[in-house]
């Protein structure tokens, strides 16, 4: 479709009213200038982007500054081809003013400067989003579209003054969020940034500084507030711009992962990293779940991580005896006071694998001081290598100071009694033979906050062997490359000219390429990030928040959850939880408003957490779908889906804890667990007095109830009837 050829307005006659030209005459002649610019700007960032592909690659920064500029026009690029006229939200009209401003996904300005769309983000698009009737925020009034394919399919005006009454065609101040909440569910999260409600907005554009907490109960819009979150952080805070560390959005499992993957790229941001728990350890793909409780809950502290320090301090203890070193100048005394300070040596915080080169250099430096030539120094380089070549002073600086692998480490804790005794000496007997197994390598999810604690203590035992590689390279090509020069002075007979500049040591450094030289890939997951956007958070234990905190040294943190929503329990406040992990800095944001869930669904969720949490947050839904929830014995389970599917050619069905039920293209089947952060048109709960009991079964119930949006069904087997 040409935009500019075919009106943007795709009405039914339903809404033949809103089609008269005096109400969208003026939105029709802004979207042909927003057409005729789009087409402009995709073709000057294509012609950006081609010259940017060929400009010289370059080495160093550099290299770094083209790359980064190719990233940026190319996803400039992806973000105006992903969208058309409906990267426009709507518009407002302030008090007092005739010209209405348009809200974008991005902002978008004409050849002669003129403002054709706003950022969403933008200061100035805020009362787009935040303005009631209670704080008008200076409006007269806004209008928000809905598009379909590429063309507005309805729209809405509210008024906030008796001026903004002119040219306005639907005076129902919540008919565009009410409608945008019946709509049918995908399999993707679908698009909610142009219903953004005021509460919900007032949390998104929230400072960075220190830990904001988002509370609020299933349907009140923590995920939506998240995402919306990361995006305009990025977008208005300049101290987490991707070159600083950028936005990392942890998720509870990879179903929601999935499911809001389509959000941040189309809200105009594609600089989120974002993962699961599991995803920062490289062992958690595989890992299990953790099957003894007490287990599993002698692992969640954060003592336990702790003990990874201890762990690894044990293998950081300087010889004590003496020992003569062989070099090709001398022999020398090695004492061991020597050692000792060649053991203190390393920078604070430099890795324990990584920190052996920084010995190695310290004992080069401490012996070469004691090295006496009557014929001049000799070089650290060489010399250092002539000591790596004397057996006794490796074999002993690899006992004192090994190279460790993090999962020989942990794995250590959970095979040896007596070390996991030394390293956590607040454990019981009992709980250290608990904590014991057969095969300690046998990685459970519990064991990910350990594993990961061991690895950023350790660092990668190939990092020292990879720095030797390349420092025997590097070595290698200034060798080469001293060789060709002192062939060219040599052969420059009047010694003038530029061949003389390569006389000076510096310039010689210049032509030696480092670049050239393999470096290993950074783990990107492991930061440091200067924001981290938690959702779900209330599930993480004390061991998991460490993995965070250690990735996000500014401590800036978005967490967003619900205290009802823990499987396991969650019985302090949100302050006290976050303060005991590390976190001192912390604001706490409510939402109190169900917009998902109906309130036919709520009437019979709720007493199914407060019978447990008699203090649980419910929020209190502002809709009604008009259909009850039924029940029924599970062999109705495959009529009730076909029907469902007969009646409705859209929209997601999820059945809950049925395991031999197979997914299909519009039906899910999920775990209780599973379900937290999704929400379906229809959902079936099978057996779900079989969820488990206590806290856990009870929220595992209400987290599947309250995932539906316009249909619940509950249905029960004998055996479930009889339990």
């Amino acid at each position: 479709m040409n935009p500019l050829a075919t009106s943007a307005f795709d009405l039914s006659d339903r809404l033949a009213a809103k089609a008269d030209p005096a109400l969208i005459g003026r939105d029709e002649r802004h979207f042909a200038a927003v057409a005729r610019r789009l087409a402009e700007a995709i073709a000057e960032l294509d012609a950006q982007l081609d010259e940017a592909r060929k400009a010289p690659g370059g080495v160093g920064r550099a290299a770094m500054d083209r790359d980064a500029e190719v990233h940026r026009i190319s996803g400039r690029l992806r973000a105006l081809r992903r969208f058309g006229l409906d990267l426009c939200l709507g518009h407002v009209v302030a008090a007092g003013d005739a010209e209405p401003v348009y809200i974008g996904r991005l902002g978008l300005t004409d050849a002669d400067g003129s403002r054709l769309l706003v950022d969403w983000r933008s200061p100035a698009a805020e009362p787009f989003f935040a303005a009631t009737h209670g704080h008008p925020m200076g409006l007269a009034s806004r209008r928000r579209y809905r598009w379909t394919r590429g063309r507005i399919s309805d729209y809405w005006d509210e008024v906030f003054t008796a001026d903004g009454l002119e040219g306005r065609a639907a005076l129902d101040d919540q008919s565009a969020f009410i409608a945008s909440l019946g709509g049918n569910r995908s399999e993707r999260m679908r698009d909610v940034l142009a219903t953004i409600q005021a509460d919900q907005d007032t949390i998104i554009r929230a400072g960075s500084r220190g830990a904001l907490v988002v509370d609020g109960g299933p349907g009140t819009g923590k995920t939506v507030v998240a995402l919306h979150r990361s995006a305009y952080l990025l977008y208005s805070d300049p101290r987490l711009g991707h070159r600083r560390g950028g936005v990392l959005f942890v998720g509870p499992h990879q179903p929601y992962l999935a499911y809001v993957a389509d959000v941040l790229p189309s809200l105009g941001e594609e600089g989120v990293r974002t993962c699961t728990v599991r995803d920062l350890v490289a062992e958690g793909a595989a890992a299990s779940e953790e099957r003894d409780p007490e287990v599993a809950r002698l692992k969640a502290t954060a003592d336990m991580v702790k003990a990874i320090e201890q762990a690894v301090s044990i293998y950081e203890e300087p010889p004590t005896e003496s020992l003569v070193v062989t070099t090709d100048w001398a022999d020398i005394h090695l004492t061991a006071d020597d050692w000792a300070d060649a053991f203190a040596a390393p920078d604070p915080g430099t890795p324990h694998n990584e920190a052996r080169e920084q010995i190695w250099e310290e004992l080069a430096a401490i012996l070469m001081d004691r090295l006496d030539l009557e014929d001049g120094g000799v070089s650290p380089e060489s010399f250092l290598r002539s000591l790596r070549r004397d057996e006794e002073l490796v074999t002993t600086l690899n006992r004192a100071w090994p190279l460790l692998e993090a999962t020989d480490l942990v794995g250590d804790l959970w095979s040896v009694p007596a070390y996991l005794r030394l390293c956590a000496p607040w454990l019981g007997r009992d709980e250290v033979r608990a904590l014991q197994r057969e095969d300690a390598h046998a990685w459970t999810v519990a064991d990910l906050p350990l594993l990961d604690a061991g690895r950023r203590r350790l660092g990668d035992p190939e990092s020292a062997r990879r720095k030797l590689r390349h420092d025997a390279a590097l070595a290698a090509q200034r060798e080469r490359m001293a060789s060709v020069i002192d062939d060219m002075l040599h052969a420059d007979d009047d010694g003038e000219g530029a061949v003389t500049m390569l006389r000076h040591a510096d310039l010689r450094e210049h032509l030696v390429d480092e670049s050239a030289l393999a470096t290993a890939e950074p783990d990107l997951p492991a930061g440091p990030f200067a924001h981290i956007v938690v959702d779900e958070a209330q599930e993480l234990t004390d061991a998991e928040w460490q993995m965070l905190l250690q990735r996000c040294p500014s401590r800036s943190f978005t967490i967003v959850g619900d205290r009802a929503q823990a499987r396991h329990g969650f019985t302090e406040s949100w302050r006290e939880r976050l303060e005991r992990v590390g976190l001192d800095q912390v604001e706490l944001a409510s939402l109190s408003v169900n917009y998902r869930t109906p309130e036919e669904v709520m009437a019979q969720a709720a007493p199914v957490i407060r019978a447990v949490l008699p203090d649980a947050n419910v929020p209190t839904s502002i809709r009604s779908s008009g259909v009850p929830v039924t029940h029924g014995p599970v062999a109705e389970l495959t009529a009730i889906l076909d029907t469902w599917l007969a009646e409705h050619d859209e929209g997601i069905a999820c059945v809950v804890g049925a395991p031999g039920f197979e997914s299909t293209a519009r039906v899910r089947s999920l775990t209780p667990e599973l379900t937290k952060g999704l929400e379906f048109d229809l959902v079936v709960l099978v057996d779900p007095e079989s969820f488990g009991e206590g806290i856990e079964g009870a929220v595992d119930r209400y987290v599947a109830m309250t995932r539906a949006t316009q249909r619940l069904v509950i249905l029960t087997s004998a055996a479930g009837q009889a339990g």
